[in-house]
C-alpha cells in the first residue's frame, strides 16, 4: 500500500516536472515572439526614418545645387561685365599708348635740336675762354682764383665793419640802460655783510675751562658733540675752543650752549642736555623773528609761518662770506627797484627775490637742487605760481615764464657780484685764474693769455699771421662760450682778443 502511494507520488512528480517543462517552453517561445514582433517594429520604424533622412538630404542637396547653379550663373554674368570692362581699359590703353609714342618722337626731335644747339653755345663759350685767355693773359682757373680772392677780401673786410659796428651800438646801448638800471638799484639799496666761516670760536675765561669741558676720561665733550651733533676742538688756542660742523643753525646752538656753560660753570651731561634744549628754542624764536624782519624789510607781506621760519634759517648760512639772509633782502630790494623802472610786477620781483634761495635752508635734509627745492616747498604753502616759477627758474634750471622772473635772475647775480659782497679763498681764486688761461691757450693761433681784474677779463694775443680780423671776432666768442659752458663763477668774464701787426724796417 505504501509502495502504490510512493509509486503514485513519483509519477504525479514526473508528470508535474513535463508539464512545467512543457510550460516554460511555452512560456519562452511566447516571449521571444514577443521580443522579435518588438524587433521587427523597431527595424521598421528605423527603415522609415532612414528613408526620411534620405528624403530631406536628397531635397537640400537639390537645394544646394539649385543655389551653387544660381551662384555660378551670377558669377560668371560678372566675369562677364568685367572682362568687357576690361577689354575697354585695354583699347583705351592702347590709344595713350599710341599717344604717348607720338610725343615720344616728337620730344626726341625736340630734344635733338636742343643738343645741336648745346654743341654750339659749347663750342662758342670755348672760343669766348679762349680769346678772354689771350686777352687777359690768364687762365680760367688763374681768373677764377684772383676773382674769389678778391670778392672774399671784400667780404671779410665788409664783414669786421658791419659785425664791430651792430657790437659797438649794442654794447654801447646795452651798457648805457644797465649802468643806469643798475647803478640806480645798487645806489637805493645799501647793505652789509658780515664773513662768517664754517667754524665759531668760544672765548673761554682761563684755559683751566677746557679740563672742565673735556670732563673725566672725556665724557662731557662727547656727551656735548653727541647731544649738540658738532665737533669740538680743543687745541693749543689759548683761552678758546672750537666748534665746527656744516650745518650753520647747529653750530649756531652748539656755540650758544657752550658760551652759557662757560658762564654757568656747570658742566656735566645732564645739564648739557638741558642748557641744549633750552638754546634750540631759542635759536627757533630767532630764525622766526629774523625771517619776519626779512620779510619786513624786504616788503613781502603774507608769507606763511612754516615759509617764515625756513626763510630765517638761512641768518646762519652763509656762501663765499655773504649772508645768505641778507642777500636775500637785498635781491627782493634790487628786484623791486628793477621792476619798477621796467614797469614790471614789483610784487612779484620781489616775493621771488626773498625766496629765491629758500631751497638752501633744506638742501642738507631733501635731495635736489636748491632752485627745485625751494619752489617744491613754496607750492606746498601756497605761493603764486608765478613766484614758485621764479624760485625754480633763477639758475635756468626750468623755463622762465615771465619777465620778473629774468629780473630775479638778474637782481641775483648783481648781488653776489658787485664788489665786496663774497669772498672767495686764495686757492680757489688761482685755480679760477688759471682755469681762464688754460681755456684761452686751447684755441689754435693763441700766443699768450693774461687773466686781468681779479679773473673779470681775460685778454687774449694771436698771431697776426693765423688770425684775421673776422677770425679774432669769432675767437673772442668761442673763448667767451666755453668758458661759459666749462666754468662756474660770479658775475660776467670780458674776453679781449689782441691781434697786433708790426712792420719792421731798417735804414742802412
Amino acid at each position: 500500500m505504501d509502495i502504490t502511494w510512493v509509486i503514485v507520488f513519483v509519477i504525479g512528480l514526473l508528470a508535474g516536472a513535463v508539464i512545467g517543462y512543457f510550460l516554460r517552453q511555452l512560456q519562452i517561445e511566447r516571449h521571444i515572439k514577443g521580443r522579435q514582433a518588438e524587433a521587427d517594429r523597431i527595424l521598421e520604424e528605423a527603415r522609415a526614418r532612414v528613408r526620411e533622412i534620405e528624403l530631406k538630404t536628397r531635397d537640400q542637396a537639390l537645394s544646394i545645387r539649385d543655389e551653387a547653379e544660381a551662384d555660378v550663373s551670377r558669377r560668371r554674368a560678372e566675369l562677364a561685365k568685367e572682362d568687357d570692362r576690361l577689354q575697354r581699359r585695354r583699347a583705351s590703353l592702347d590709344k595713350r599708348f599710341e599717344q604717348i609714342e607720338k610725343r615720344d618722337q616728337i620730344l626726341n626731335k625736340r630734344q635733338s635740336a636742343i643738343d645741336r644747339r648745346a654743341n654750339e653755345l659749347e663750342k662758342r663759350h670755348a672760343e669766348t675762354l679762349v680769346e678772354l685767355e689771350r686777352v687777359s693773359s690768364m687762365t680760367q682757373e688763374e681768373a677764377k682764383a684772383q676773382l674769389l680772392e678778391e670778392v672774399e677780401g671784400e667780404a671779410r673786410a665788409d664783414m669786421v665793419r658791419v659785425i664791430r659796428r651792430i657790437e659797438e651800438e649794442a654794447q654801447v646801448e646795452g651798457e648805457r640802460k644797465a649802468r643806469e638800471l643798475i647803478a640806480d638799484a645798487i645806489q637805493r639799496v645799501a647793505s652789509e655783510h658780515v664773513a662768517e666761516v664754517t667754524v665759531s670760536v668760544v672765548s673761554l675765561p682761563s684755559d683751566d675751562m677746557k679740563g672742565r669741558i673735556i670732563g673725566r676720561n672725556g665724557r662731557n665733550i662727547r656727551a656735548f658733540e653727541q647731544a649738540a651733533g658738532v665737533d669740538v676742538v680743543v687745541d693749543d688756542t689759548p683761552e678758546a675752543v672750537t666748534i665746527s660742523c656744516f650745518d650753520p643753525v647747529r653750530r649756531e646752538v652748539a656755540r650758544r650752549s657752550m658760551e652759557k656753560l662757560v658762564l654757568d660753570g656747570r658742566i656735566h651731561p645732564a645739564h648739557i642736555e638741558k642748557i641744549l634744549n633750552q638754546v634750540r628754542d631759542e635759536v627757533e624764536r630767532v630764525m622766526v623773528e629774523e625771517g619776519e624782519r626779512a620779510a619786513f624789510e624786504a616788503g613781502v607781506p603774507g608769507l606763511h609761518h612754516e615759509i617764515i621760519k625756513k626763510l630765517g634759517r638761512l641768518k646762519f648760512r652763509t656762501s663765499y662770506g655773504q649772508n645768505q639772509l641778507a642777500h636775500a633782502i637785498e635781491t627782493a630790494q634790487l628786484a623791486g627797484v628793477i621792476a619798477a623802472e621796467l614797469g614790471a610786477d614789483t610784487e612779484a620781483s620781489k616775493a621771488g627775490g626773498l625766496l629765491h634761495d629758500l631751497g638752501k635752508a633744506m638742501d642738507h635734509e631733501v635731495e635736489g637742487t636748491h632752485a627745485a627745492i625751494g619752489a617744491d616747498f613754496s607750492r606746498r604753502y601756497r605761493i603764486s605760481p608765478k613766484v614758485v616759477n621764479i624760485i625754480a627758474s633763477h639758475h635756468r634750471e626750468v623755463e622762465q615764464e615771465s619777465v620778473e622772473a629774468v629780473i630775479v635772475e638778474a637782481a641775483d647775480a648783481i648781488s653776489g657780484a658787485r664788489p665786496g659782497a663774497r669772498r672767495e679763498s686764495l686757492e680757489h681764486y688761482l685755480k679760477r685764474i688759471r682755469a681762464l688761461e688754460e681755456i684761452a691757450n686751447s684755441f689754435t693761433g693763441v700766443s699768450q693769455s693774461y687773466a686781468l681784474q681779479a679773473g673779470r677779463e681775460i685778454r687774449v694775443i694771436v698771431v697776426p699771421e693765423d688770425i684775421d680780423d673776422l677770425d679774432a671776432t669769432r675767437l673772442a666768442r668761442s673763448v667767451a662760450k666755453k668758458i661759459e659752458e666749462g666754468m662756474q663763477y660770479p658775475g660776467q668774464i670780458k674776453v679781449t682778443v689782441i691781434r697786433e701787426t708790426r712792420a719792421v724796417d731798417y735804414a742802412k
